[in-house]
């Protein structure tokens, strides 16, 4: 032990640098897993904590005024009820902040879809104006208790006691109105009058069957909206479950791409040692002792790096800016957290062993007398290509390089396979902060053709609002529809269905698949919407809006950023030979390029005056991604960092390989200098090869998982976008300029050694 102990510490003296890259990538590797997790975790666990404490209902059923769902509570199944509640949709302003919302009217603390207060109190009788608002509605709104919210046509303003969380959908200005919970006499008369009923099931898995009882019950006239708790924990879920996936994706290839990185370090070592492993055989080591040996000493570096890396982020990582640092603190507070802290790095640790441990097995193969190394170049003797290259004075450099590169086609393949896949991952990574940039740069390519979205009264005049729309400072286009809750056949949830544009001036829909819907019942729908129904482009499709039949044929595909894809697109025109009283409440707005959405939006919203317009700016998907490119930013390092190790790696095999060689080439007459460019020419041949290999299969590899999440998610596929060409040259560029001023140094080490030195090398 004293011995192996003695030979641990000298190798590690000998190769500082080679041991601190793979701590370090082992390190990288766990506090991506970690961090994953931990997102994860957070993109559930808040959900799940207000559903439980609030005892959320399963289903909440809006209806007219005048249903009768008081029979709701017998159906077989239904567990308990919240409400009915007196409900009004209307609009609320505070701090020159505007949202839509309803207004629920609610007498005392419900047992069921009971709101968790987060600051502030609950309804108070001697208040009569005061109101609870739902957390994220006070955030759109800058309200918190304490501050007035006003309502139009002159209605007494709201006072804001305090704020709650729930467990229903969220806030979406322009999608979703938020929810403001109110005595029933704060309950504004005017604007749209309805209820609402939650409904707490014995079985969530039987929801679909419930919502049918349910609609059946009523009547499917008599029912506004139908939304489920899967719809409210996909939608609370977001982005962080994106983040998480992202992550753990990249982990796990980091994970694989270190353990290769590990398992090429060690087999080049023993190449390189095998007359130090002679030694230590000869001076009584067993075959078992030298594979342990190897084994345990890079499993140590890998565990130096693992616990280093769960310390950190259980010490640190709740510090982390913005949503990691959120993550990080409520993942902490799990009852698995401290089982995920050491399982990981322990998983790390015990795969990264497993793939050191065919190599160390070698290392315990090699003879205890090492056998005699040839003078002759590495590759055997130069193929006819070759040698006419050289008749044409071809540098010897570049014919001798690319001849070590690829004679040793076993060895140099493993190469460059460890080296295409940090690579790979790189370029994946790159695929995704371009998709993001393009959703900012070009967003309608991206299914966001408009920029603001104005909504109007019922009574406003068409003609008036959309000239007053059109002299807006910037504004291009003004797309006049109507957007209202539609139920889908089996009649177990609603979706979204707009009418936008005409015929001659239709809506600019971004599409993925098919064609615009221009004809009579045409239409388009987002990924969500198709998957829901199960349909394809070129289906028919029935859906209830308002007690009335809809039948729409589905002639494309669009790329619907909102609600989940869950969207279907006609012409106003359309929806008119159904109800032809129907008139324009939505107007999409397309600005000029250049154009400030914010700026318009002021504009626009003053120039109406009296709160007559509802004007914002459309939600960008990609705005809730931005700590994204942050953690890219943290893979890339991380995969740079394995990469550098595989190349590190290489460039010591191939120097020593040199090392082998050099007495022929001298004798050839090749100067030093020609012998350093064969080593640089032959590592720079090694990392085009791999650079190759990465664009060969990353850039497929990473449309097809973009795409794959955005049909997760209902957007649907068609939004990924690969780096411009520049970019991609530019990073083959810096990889084999890299690698070759790093292979620089040592090759020209290794090719001013003396005779002696290289004759006790090959003997």
């Amino acid at each position: 032990m004293r011995a192996t102990l003695r030979w641990a510490h000298s190798d590690l003296r000998t190769h500082r640098g080679e041991a601190l890259f793979l701590v370090l990538a082992t390190f990288g590797v766990v506090v991506s897993l970690l961090l994953a997790t931990a997102l994860f975790g957070y993109a559930t666990n808040p959900w799940e904590r207000v559903f439980t404490q609030s005892r959320g209902a399963h289903v909440w059923i809006h209806a007219g005024a005048s249903a009768r769902t008081a029979g709701l509570a017998g159906l077989d199944g239904v567990e308990s009820v919240a409400g009915p509640y007196p409900t009004a949709a209307t609009t609320v302003s505070s701090r020159g902040a505007r949202a839509s919302v309803e207004i629920r009217g609610t007498d005392g603390r419900p047992a069921v879809g009971r709101p968790l207060i987060a600051s502030g109190r609950w309804l108070d009788p001697a208040a009569p104006d005061g109101v609870v608002l739902e957390s994220s509605l006070a955030r759109a709104l800058l309200a918190g208790p304490g501050d007035v919210l006003t309502l139009p046509g002159g209605a007494r303003p709201l006072t804001v006691l305090g704020v709650a969380d729930s467990p229903e959908p969220r806030f979406r200005q322009g999608e979703r109105p938020g929810l403001v919970w109110a005595p029933p006499s704060a309950v504004p008369a005017g604007g749209e009058q309805g209820q609402v009923i939650g409904l707490r099931l014995t079985d969530p898995a039987d929801t679909d069957y419930a919502v049918q009882r349910a609609v059946t019950v009523l009547g499917a006239g008599a029912v506004r909206e139908v939304s489920t708790w899967q719809q409210a924990r996909a939608e609370a879920q977001g982005d962080d479950r994106l983040l998480g996936q992202i992550l753990g994706l990249f982990g796990l290839g980091a994970l694989v791409a270190a353990g290769l990185a590990v398992h090429g370090a060690i087999g080049t070592r023993i190449r390189g040692h095998l007359r130090d492993i002679s030694v230590l055989k000869a001076i009584g080591f067993t075959p078992g002792q030298v594979t342990r040996l190897f084994l345990l000493q890079h499993a140590a570096y890998a565990l130096a790096g693992a616990l280093a890396a769960a310390a950190l982020t259980e010490a640190a990582g709740g510090r982390l800016p913005g949503r990691l640092g959120d993550a990080v603190g409520v993942w902490q507070g799990l009852p698995g957290h401290a089982a995920t802290l050491v399982g990981i790095p322990a998983g790390v640790v015990l795969f990264i062993g497993a793939t050191t441990a065919l190599a160390a097995w070698r290392a315990g193969r090699v003879p205890p007398v090492p056998l005699p190394r040839t003078a002759a170049p590495a590759g055997g003797r130069l193929p006819g290509p070759l040698r006419r290259a050289l008749g044409w004075r071809v540098p010897p450099a570049l014919v001798l390089g690319w001849h070590r590169t690829f004679t040793r086609r076993p060895r140099s393949l493993a190469t460059i396979v460890r080296l295409a896949l940090p690579l790979t991952l790189i370029v994946v990574a790159m695929s995704a902060w371009t998709t993001i940039e393009r959703f900012h740069s070009a967003p309608e390519r991206m299914g966001l053709a408009a920029a603001l979205t104005v909504r109007a009264d019922a009574g406003s005049g068409d003609a008036a609002t959309r000239a007053l729309l059109a002299r807006g400072p910037g504004v291009a286009a003004v797309y006049p529809g109507v957007e209202v809750a539609a139920l889908v056949p089996g009649q177990t949830a609603t979706i979204a269905l707009r009418g936008l544009g005409t015929p001659a001036d239709p809506y600019p829909s971004t599409l993925a698949e098919g064609r615009p819907a221009l004809g009579p019942d045409e239409a388009v729908a987002g990924q969500g919407l198709l998957d829901l129904l199960d349909v394809r482009v070129g289906s028919w499709v029935r859906m209830t809006v308002g007690g009335r039949p809809q039948i729409l044929h589905i002639v494309g595909r669009s790329i619907e950023p909102e609600n989940a894809g869950r969207v279907i697109s006609t012409t106003l025109d359309t929806l008119r030979e159904n109800d032809p009283e129907l008139r324009p409440t939505l107007y999409q707005v397309r600005l000029r390029d250049g154009a400030d959405p914010r700026h318009v939006a002021a504009a626009l919203s003053a120039s109406a005056g009296r709160g007559e317009l509802d004007v914002h700016v459309v939600t960008n998907p990609a705005d809730g991604l931005s700590p994204l490119r942050g953690v890219v930013v943290g893979l890339l390092g991380v995969l740079a960092l394995i990469g550098l190790v595989d190349l590190l790696t290489a460039i010591g095999g191939t120097v020593r390989e040199s090392e082998r060689d050099l007495l022929a080439l001298k004798a050839i007459g090749l100067s030093p200098r020609q012998i350093t460019a064969i080593t640089v020419t032959a590592t720079g041949c090694t990392v085009l090869a791999s650079v190759a290999v990465a664009l060969a299969a990353g850039l497929p590899l990473s449309h097809w998982l973009i795409d794959a999440q955005g049909r997760s998610s209902g957007i649907g596929a068609g939004i990924a976008q690969v780096p411009s060409p520049l970019a991609l040259t530019a990073f083959g560029a810096a990889a084999l300029l890299g690698a070759m001023a790093l292979a620089a140094l040592p090759a020209a080490r290794a090719s001013r050694r003396r005779l002696a030195d290289t004759l006790s090398a090959v003997g």
